[in-house]
C-alpha cells in the first residue's frame, strides 16, 4: 500500500500547485508542514477488502485529504493559531483572508475532483462537509444553558473529526466495489476509530512528557480548552483536597501563568479523570472492533485491528 500513497501524495501535491501562483504558495506552505495522511491511507486500507486497484480509490483519497487540508486553514483562522505542525501556520504568515480563501479553493478543487466520480461522491461528500461546518459551529458556539459539556464535546468531535474519518472509509469501500452493507459497517468501525484517535490525543496532551511527544506538554490545559479529562474532572464529586483545587484551577485560574498550569497538570495526572478519559478511548475502540470483526477475515481486517490496538495502547 506504500506505494498507492506515494501516487496519492504525488497527486496531491499536483493538484495543490495547481492553478493560482498565490493559492499554491499557501497551499505548498500547508503541505510542506507534513501529516501523516491517515484519511488517505483509510481509504487505501478499506478497499481491499474489495477491487483496491480501482482507478477511482486514488482521486477519491486526494479530495479527502484536500478537505482535510482545507479543514484546517479554517480551523486555525478560527482559533488564532499561530503554529500548524511546528511551522508559522498560513494565517499567521499570509494572513486570515488569504487562510480562509486557501480553504474555499481546497475545497473547490476536492468537489471538482469528486464530480467526476458521480453524483453518490458528490452527495456524501456534501453531507460530510455539513457534518465538519456543524461541528466547527458547535465549538464555536459552545455550550449552551442546561446542555451537558461532556455529551457537547462529544457531539463536536464526532462531527469535526470523526465524520470525516468515516467518509474515508466509506469512499475506499464504495469505489472498491463492496455492497452497501460492508460500506456502512467499514464507515461507522472508521468514525470510532477517528474519534478514539482525537480522544487519545486529549489524554496524551496531559499524561505524555514534551520528550515522549515532541510537543509541549498541557498545550490544551494552557489555552483553556476543555478537553475530555479536564470534562471528567469538573464532574467529578470527589471532596478531597487535590479534587477541590484541580476544579478550582480549572474553573477559576489563570492556566497562562506557568506555576498555575503546572500545579493543575500535576494534579490532572494524579486525578481518577485520567483513567476516566483512557477508559473511554478503549470503549469506543472496542465498538470499532466489534464492528470490524463482523468484515470478512483478510488481511485489511487484520490490518484495521492493529490501527485500533496501536490507538488504545498509546495512551497505556
Amino acid at each position: 500500500m506504500a506505494e498507492d500513497l506515494a501516487v496519492v501524495e504525488a497527486a496531491l501535491r499536483d493538484t495543490s500547485f495547481g492553478g493560482d501562483e498565490m493559492f499554491a504558495d499557501v497551499s505548498r506552505h500547508m503541505m510542506e508542514a507534513g501529516g501523516k495522511r491517515f484519511r488517505a491511507m483509510l481509504v487505501l486500507l478499506a478497499a481491499r477488502f474489495g477491487d483496491f486497484r480501482d482507478k477511482r480509490l486514488v482521486p477519491a483519497a486526494v479530495a479527502i485529504e484536500l478537505t482535510h487540508l482545507a479543514t484546517l486553514f479554517h480551523d486555525d483562522v478560527m482559533d488564532e493559531a499561530a503554529i500548524r505542525r511546528g511551522h508559522a501556520s498560513a494565517n499567521s504568515r499570509f494572513g486570515n483572508s488569504v487562510a480562509i480563501l486557501a480553504g474555499d479553493y481546497l475545497f473547490a478543487r476536492a468537489s471538482r475532483i469528486l464530480s467526476d466520480l458521480g453524483p453518490e461522491a458528490i452527495r456524501i461528500q456534501a453531507e460530510t462537509f455539513g457534518r465538519l461546518v456543524d461541528g466547527q459551529l458547535l465549538e464555536t458556539v459552545g455550550v449552551r444553558p442546561g446542555e451537558d459539556p461532556l455529551d457537547h464535546y462529544m457531539h463536536v468531535i464526532t462531527e469535526k473529526t470523526g465524520s470525516l474519518i468515516a467518509t474515508s472509509g466509506r469512499f475506499g469501500a464504495m469505489f472498491s466495489g463492496l455492497p452497501d452493507e460492508t460500506a456502512d459497517l467499514i464507515s461507522d468501525a472508521c468514525l470510532r476509530i477517528g474519534v478514539a484517535w482525537q480522544l487519545s490525543d486529549d489524554v496524551l496532551d496531559v499524561a505524555s512528557t514534551s520528550a515522549e511527544s515532541g510537543k509541549e506538554q498541557g498545550t490544551d490545559l494552557r489555552q483553556g480548552v476543555r478537553t475530555l479529562p479536564v470534562l471528567y474532572a469538573l464532574r467529578g464529586a470527589a471532596a478531597d483536597a487535590d479534587a477541590v483545587r484541580l476544579r478550582e484551577l480549572l474553573t477559576e485560574a489563570d492556566l497562562t501563568d506557568p506555576e498555575l498550569h503546572a500545579e493543575a497538570l500535576t494534579l490532572l495526572r494524579k486525578s481518577p479523570a485520567l483513567e476516566e478519559a483512557r477508559e473511554t478511548v478503549r470503549t469506543w475502540v472496542r465498538e470499532a472492533r466489534d464492528l470490524l470483526a463482523q468484515l470478512p477475515d483478510v488481511p485489511a481486517r487484520a490490518a484495521f485491528e492493529s490501527l485500533c490496538d496501536f490507538v488504545r495502547t498509546r495512551t497505556a
